[in-house]
């Protein structure tokens, strides 16, 4: 079985907005494989970030994955818009999804994006198992390390948790965890079985944000050689 690859997706909603293509290719030239776009629709959680426009802007200036988690009510909506304005993976809840996720993971990827399920800090990690196992699954699960809405927050080590159990089942499974990521967490969310690092403040505040990709990923490529 191959082992899982890391990836590094800085978030882009710690970027300076106003010079978001520029923001974008500094990142890929300092080492991110993805670009985590959060779209927020003021509902689902109290924020209101981005949507389909932003990111289509953003398309014409780099050919980068952009990794769109949309923490938003009715996520079918958003399915369409997205994969016109240049959407690579689509991530919705689970929580919002309970009575549609087959249609939503259907169409998806028949508009030719990734599919991914993610889950709030306090939704068993049981409630993604049959998207996982389902004949057409997402391609990954995004674990929220904190409640999602809100960039800045301190990372929620008992998520770490729901990893163990995904990896274990899931050996092969990309698993993305966001919220509270940097050098000082990264270890406790690789050796749990992470291999796709959402990193925010920690890569955009930092004097070497190079050296914050490079310090994310040797964790999580220390921790697959090891498991």
């Amino acid at each position: 079985m191959a082992p899982v690859v890391a990836k590094i997706a800085p978030s882009m909603l710690s970027s300076d907005f106003a010079n978001l293509a520029s923001e974008a290719e500094r990142m890929i030239r300092f080492g991110a494989d993805w670009l985590h776009m959060d779209i927020m629709d003021g509902h689902f959680v109290p924020n209101l970030t981005i949507g389909a426009p932003v990111i289509e802007s953003l398309r014409k200036h780099t050919k980068a994955y952009l990794d769109c988690h949309l923490m938003v009510t009715n996520p079918l909506d958003y399915v369409e818009p997205f994969a016109k304005a240049g959407a690579s993976g689509f991530t919705f809840h689970v929580e919002v999804s309970k009575d549609n996720w087959q249609e939503l993971i259907h169409k998806i990827k028949t508009k030719g994006m990734r599919a991914g399920v993610a889950l709030k800090p306090g939704t068993p990690i049981e409630e993604v198992y049959p998207l996982v196992e389902y004949e057409d699954p997402v391609e990954m699960v995004l674990v929220m390390t904190v409640e999602p809405g809100f960039g800045g927050q301190k990372f929620m080590a008992q998520t770490m948790d729901k990893v163990r159990a995904l990896r274990k089942k899931y050996p092969s499974l990309d698993i993305e965890v966001d919220g509270g990521l940097g050098p000082s967490t990264i270890d406790m969310a690789a050796t749990a079985g992470a291999n796709c690092i959402v990193a925010g403040s920690s890569v955009f505040g930092a004097a070497d944000p190079a050296q914050v990709i490079s310090t994310l990923r040797k964790s999580v490529d220390g921790a697959q050689q090891n498991s």
